[in-house]
């Protein structure tokens, strides 16, 4: 069993969306662990949020199972380089695409650039997320608001019904929720509340494009360590993060990639409409 972090963790704020390289300890993405099998084989995949934490994961272990892949992300430029290092080591290709998926117009964009790149969409990943931690309601502006449920929600919205048309019977989609969706942080209400709405967008799209031959599943995470936590946290709840699991610790990036993988492959022709935890061992209903 590997060795993982375990807090308390030392103080580390960053702006928001956060920096790999300024983590202590930098997270580990499966850099030099994860091995693949072929199990995505010349599948073409669209991911976001591809730059650093989860989404940084997926990539390389989607690249070293055969795949290429377009990673959108924010403005992360450093950390969406390496990430695209690190898919062309393994031989595959990389389309980096930078900006707002707040944007209706950028979700689109998005699509129609995967399908100029690779002619079809075989796996959607709709990993990027939006949070911040408040101690009241009083302090979530009407824009904070409204800015979470746009990254978080909308945008898979506007991304899912733009790729479909580009999807053939055996694509999957992959959303991220979260245990928040079935155990709410109170301070991270805007945050938590958009991952009960994708538990439910993903249980009815499921149902929707079935006859299709398009799965739709979630991965629920729990405590994982990237970017976000210390960019929208403040640094007591940073030195404590994942302590709250029955493990005492957050999950390395690296732990939540062999789920994509499986819900990506075709190994998991009847698994649609349901939420995958990987939790650090708290329960989801």
């Amino acid at each position: 069993m590997d060795d993982f972090p375990k807090p308390p963790f030392p103080a580390q704020p960053q702006p928001i969306p956060g920096s790999t390289g300024k983590m202590q300890p930098r997270p580990d993405h499966g850099e030099t662990s994860y091995r693949g099998f072929g199990r995505l084989r010349d599948k073409k995949v669209l991911l976001t949020g591809g730059d650093s934490g989860i989404g940084r994961a997926i990539a390389i272990a989607f690249a070293r199972e055969g795949a290429d892949l377009l990673v959108s992300y924010l403005n992360e430029d450093d950390d969406a380089r390496e990430t695209a290092r690190l898919i062309e080591e393994e031989g595959r290709t990389c389309v980096l695409a930078p900006g707002d998926i707040a944007d209706p117009w950028h979700c689109r964009a998005l699509i129609d650039q995967a399908v100029k790149a690779f002619g079809r969409i075989d796996v959607l990943v709709n990993n990027a997320a939006h949070q911040m931690s408040f101690n009241s309601p009083d302090e979530i502006t009407d824009e904070e608001w409204d800015h979470t449920f746009a990254v978080n929600i909308s945008a898979m919205f506007y991304l899912t019904k733009a790729a479909l048309p580009h999807m053939k019977p055996g694509g999957a989609i992959i959303n991220t929720a979260s245990i928040n969706a079935d155990s709410p942080s109170p301070h991270l209400l805007a945050y938590a509340t958009t991952k009960g709405a994708i538990q439910n967008f993903t249980a009815g799209l499921a149902q929707l494009v079935a006859d299709k031959g398009i799965r739709v599943n979630a991965v629920a995470p729990g405590p994982v360590w990237t970017p976000l936590i210390p960019s929208t946290m403040p640094p007591e709840k940073v030195e404590h993060f994942g302590e709250q699991v029955p493990m005492k610790r957050p999950a390395q990036p690296r732990e939540l990639a062999p789920v994509y993988v499986l819900l990506a492959s075709d190994e998991a022709s009847y698994v649609s409409g349901t939420m995958v935890g990987v939790t650090g061992g708290k329960p989801i209903l």
